[in-house]
């Protein structure tokens, strides 16, 4: 029954719109692929080829990268010499027809038939592994025990792309030892300097790096490393500052106010749309209470508002008696998208948790398009608008957590003000090693505004010989030995 239903949906055309996604096997090439590739192409490529396991997951936002990624990696094994007919595609957000099968994943016994002309066991055997690369995977309902099955009895490499960690977590446990995740957000500064070919910036911090961060001198080194490439450096943040990190924003001159749409568009709405669907069935959801935790995100950005403040602005707005744990799974929920980070609280000898979570935004210019409210990052910018400089702040301190909790492995959670203990803004810790981070985003630093540093310092049972104080400029902002000062746009750059 289940041959039947796949055969007649091949013979109404769905045959057809497959071979034109897979234009290599009319020996064409791939029309459009830009010339940069993105920082993950590199470990994709080796986790898709000699990875430990036979399926290598890449997962983030919506609209940054992660098809151009996977038509870059089909594009190279094309020019090692792959030969074409053992690269499969299938993208389940072009092709709403696979998702009326009961088993979509049954097509790559399609492509075996007819464009393999083998089973995978015996290519693998003939030395012609096949490759299948599955976009946008999320959209299936079952898509893990699909796949599970797949790799479980065929000897194939496997590439997944997905928009929502939710369905792509869901999958997880079912699939231990089988996959690989690696997770991409909008463009490093280091990419947006590339792509807007102001000058190439050399990545510093190698992938899955993590054991330099622990030393002093790794953070000094990437302070001269920031100072060294000031002018690109400038020039990138300046554009990051302006117009955020997705690549349609730095691809495209249109104007602001068009790139503001298509985000609102193709990102958040379209998560609304699409990746609030997830979930038990029968759960109602609620588009308008999400908009409205959205705007509360944005509006609150880089801060730790708790429960009653977000209970008192969703009655206001929505003039409905909302509970907290409600507004709290639709938070977890925009953390699932990957359009925000919340970053907990630090645990500490298995005391109990207490305050809020912070709330990090993959990319400003979400809020910017969605609050129609544009605060600029650039220190040369920000002077002409001082009025806007403890938004200014909140934004830094945004994408301060955002980008450090992007480095995989890396344990990023906040400190918040505890009895006699001042709040820290982030604290990184590897191994027993902590290292504590403050946000000053001001030209002028007092000698007060590294007091939350000090105090966490200077408490033993932390371990955090120094700490990091990001800063708006390259001027030193403190005579403490101890802390090390960079501005937000040299941060940046330690990827």
């Amino acid at each position: 029954m289940r041959q039947d239903a796949l055969f007649k949906m091949l013979s109404s055309g769905l045959e057809g719109q497959i071979r034109d996604a897979n234009p290599w096997w009319r020996n064409e090439k791939i029309f459009g692929l830009p010339r940069m590739k993105r920082w993950a192409f590199q470990p994709v490529l080796k986790g898709l080829q000699r990875g430990l396991t036979p399926s290598v997951v890449l997962r983030g936002p919506r609209q940054i990268g992660k098809t151009t990624l996977l038509l870059h990696v089909i594009d190279h094994l094309l020019e090692e010499g792959v030969a074409p007919h053992r690269i499969f595609r299938l993208q389940f957000d072009e092709l709403p027809d696979l998702r009326k099968l009961e088993n979509p994943l049954d097509l790559c016994g399609w492509f075996s038939t007819n464009i393999l002309l083998k089973s995978f066991n015996q290519a693998a055997h003939d030395g012609e592994q096949a490759y299948i690369f599955l976009d946008e995977v999320q959209n299936l309902p079952d898509w893990a025990a699909q796949l599970k099955y797949l790799v479980d009895i065929n000897p194939v490499r496997v590439l997944v792309t997905g928009s929502s960690a939710l369905r792509i977590e869901a999958g997880r446990d079912s699939l231990a030892g089988r996959i690989t995740t690696i997770e991409m957000g909008p463009l490093l500064l280091r990419e947006i300097a590339d792509l807007r070919s102001f000058s190439a910036i050399e990545p510093f911090l190698p992938f899955n790096g993590l054991a330099p961060l622990k030393e002093k001198s790794t953070w000094h080194d990437l302070a001269e490393f920031g100072r060294k490439n000031r002018e690109a450096r400038g020039k990138a943040f300046s554009a990051f500052s302006a117009r955020g990190a997705y690549p349609k924003a730095h691809t495209s001159e249109e104007p602001w106010e068009s790139i503001a749409a298509f985000l609102n568009e193709t990102v958040i709405k379209r998560a609304i749309q699409h990746d609030l669907r997830m979930g038990p069935r029968g759960q109602k959801r609620d588009e308008h209470l999400f908009e409205g935790v959205f705007r509360l995100a944005c509006r609150y950005i880089g801060q730790s508002p708790g429960q009653a403040l977000y209970i008192d602005e969703i009655k206001r707005a929505m003039n409905a008696n909302i509970g907290w744990q409600r507004i709290l799974a639709y938070l977890k929920f925009l953390d699932g998208t990957l359009l925000l980070r919340l970053v907990e609280p630090m645990e500490l000898r298995l005391k109990k948790r207490r305050g809020a979570y912070k709330v990090c935004l993959c990319d400003h210019a979400l809020r910017s398009a969605w609050l129609q409210e544009v605060i600029p990052l650039d220190p040369d910018e920000l002077a002409k608008a001082p009025h806007l400089s403890d938004v200014a702040g909140r934004v830094a301190e945004s994408a301060a957590g955002y980008f450090l909790g992007s480095i995989l492995g890396l344990e990023v959670t906040h400190f918040p003000e505890r009895g006699t203990e001042p709040e820290v803004d982030f604290v990184l810790t590897i191994g027993d090693r902590r290292i504590p981070v403050e946000v000053k985003y001001r030209s002028r630093i007092e000698h007060k505004d590294t007091y939350g540093l000090r105090s966490f310092m200077e408490k033993a049972h932390y371990n955090a010989p120094f700490g990091i104080l990001v800063t708006l400029n390259d001027d030193p902002a403190s005579d403490d030995p101890r802390i090390i000062s960079l501005p937000l746009s040299t941060l940046l750059l330690l990827r």
